[in-house]
């Protein structure tokens, strides 16, 4: 049993073009995604994919009977994977994710997804608290312009500031081809 699994967090069409609240550059963060999943596949490594439903009163996306909930095909889960609905931006909040990780000798994470700024990286800083081991794939990741004090902030400095703040103290940020990254 590997003690690495990944977890494909958002990766859903309603932050793809035509979807309620589309990202930077997504089509490019799935495919990466996908080719992470394809090696995780490939090795028989763990595999769980995240996918959010929001119930928040005024929530414009992600909605309940939509077709933006389904998962980008990039990375659609096969029948034997695991797939878990959160309703926070913390993929372990109200969910069995660490119960099920726990249970299958998991201590290390990939995690992958969108938004960068948002369920990354309340995740990966969840899990660190968890005590697990996380490597988070940049180019495997997607974000949105924010705005601050009366100015906007391009999607890739968001992205940039995030990762920068996550690595070193709550994870390892690697892109995909680093031969470091677990599951290679």
């Amino acid at each position: 049993m590997s003690t690495t699994a990944l977890v494909l967090i958002d990766i859903q069409r309603d932050y793809f073009p035509g979807g309620r609240m589309p990202l930077w550059e997504p089509e490019a963060a799935a495919e990466t995604a996908g080719r992470v999943l394809a090696r995780f596949r490939r090795a028989g490594m763990p595999v769980v994919h995240v996918r959010h439903e929001s119930k928040a009163p005024g929530a414009t996306f992600f909605l309940p009977g939509t077709d933006g909930l389904a998962f980008h095909p990039a990375v659609a889960p096969t029948p034997n994977e695991v797939v878990i609905t959160k309703h926070y931006p913390n993929a372990f909040r109200g969910t069995p994710l660490a119960t099920w990780l726990q249970s299958r000798g998991v201590a290390q994470l990939v995690i992958v997804g969108m938004m960068t700024h948002m369920c990354i990286d309340t995740t990966v800083r969840a899990a660190a608290d968890l005590a697990f081991t996380n490597w988070v794939v940049s180019d495997a990741t997607a974000t949105r312009a924010l705005a601050h004090a009366g100015r906007e902030i391009a999607p890739v400095e968001v992205a940039g500031a995030f990762l920068a703040a996550l690595d070193g103290s709550f994870a390892r940020v690697v892109a995909a081809d680093d031969p470091r990254l677990p599951g290679v």
